[in-house]
């Protein structure tokens, strides 16, 4: 059933340059020269580095039971789509207003490698079953990380995903990378977007829960909304809408997401977003947890010696553990915002 109009708006950051980036960045999506321009600083802005290797998107919908407002609770969404910094208002308003594709990034540098993390939010995390719990809030990501090559954008080494308190490792085919402390889960998709027409990873959330895996590892089971980075944000039409643009915002833009991590409304601690049991949430599960989501700098694998947040914080560190690593990799951040 058609949904509420599509809603464009201008992404923040992001130039038009992106949309044309030209040959030599198209000819470094996986495979490339190993041998990095150690001591260059990379004169490419943050916001086009990110726009180049953000994924194309599959979200899984499910438009069962009465906290998937018809698959709505599945849409990708801003973490203030509702005007507001309340996060403990954001499972009762879900349904109130449009929910405008937006994904937020973050850039770590290094002399010889650029690591991109990508958080996407959804309002909900929602149940249609006894067994399983709800909370208000959900953000799930990946990082993705670009060896300097000598080209605009470097090439695609490895990826690293969340699901729920789980990380996932790939390598993209023709990857240098291989298994280090952590096995390799699978294969790193590319494909190409039809909207700059450059090769762009593959990733993938379930329903409901929204954990994070490189495609098929998740994949769209009946009803889903492929995203894809084209710099605006676009409401879907209906659960099945196959192509839905997507903008990015930068984690530390002012005011941002990490500029508000000390407001009690939207976090309730460090690195944990806030949400209560208020609305219905736990009417379509066993019960309602509160503040269970995590930004990036929030994230762990309890299981995994990298500690909570080097994901996002640490990712040359993390990377240097998860995988084994044949070219140089300097530890040392041009810049580090967190």
């Amino acid at each position: 059933m058609p949904g509420p109009a599509r809603t464009l708006t201008l992404a923040a950051g992001a130039t038009a340059a992106v949309v044309a980036l030209g040959i030599a960045a198209a000819g470094s999506a996986a495979a490339g020269p190993t041998a990095a321009s150690n001591a260059e600083v990379s004169a490419v802005s943050n916001a086009d580095l990110a726009q180049r290797w953000a994924p194309i998107h599959y979200q899984d919908v499910d438009q069962t039971g009465t906290n998937a407002l018809g698959g709505r609770s599945d849409y990708l969404a801003a973490y203030d789509f509702d005007g507001d910094l309340n996060a403990r208002n954001n499972w009762e308003n879900t349904g109130s207003y449009p929910l405008a594709a937006t994904a937020y990034y973050s850039v770590m540098e290094t002399s010889t490698h650029w690591f991109v993390t990508y958080m996407f939010f959804h309002p909900r995390d929602w149940s249609d079953s006894i067994f399983d719990t709800e909370h208000e809030n959900d953000a799930e990501g990946v990082m993705v990380a670009v060896q300097k090559d000598g080209s605009t954008y470097g090439v695609l080494r490895g990826a690293v995903t969340v699901a729920h308190t789980d990380f996932y490792s790939y390598t993209p085919q023709g990857s240098t990378w291989g298994a280090g402390a952590e096995t390799i889960d699978g294969t790193l998709q590319l494909a190409t977007s039809p909207h700059d027409g450059l090769a762009h990873p593959v990733t993938a959330q379930e329903a409901k829960g929204h954990g994070l895996k490189a495609r098929p590892g998740y994949d769209i089971k009946g009803d889903g909304v492929i995203y894809y980075p084209a710099g605006r944000a676009e409401v879907p039409e209906h659960p099945d809408d196959r192509d839905v643009s997507y903008r990015l915002v930068d984690v530390h833009a002012p005011g941002g997401l990490w500029a508000q991590r000390n407001n009690t409304q939207l976090f309730a601690s460090a690195g944990t977003f806030a949400g209560d049991a208020s609305g219905s949430c736990g009417d379509g599960g066993i019960s309602c947890t509160q503040n269970s989501a995590n930004a990036p700098w929030g994230w762990d694998d309890g299981n995994d010696v990298p500690g909570r947040g080097a994901l996002a914080t640490d990712p040359a560190g993390l990377s240097a553990n998860y995988f084994r690593i044949p070219e140089p990799l300097n530890r040392t951040y041009v810049t580090n915002p967190f």
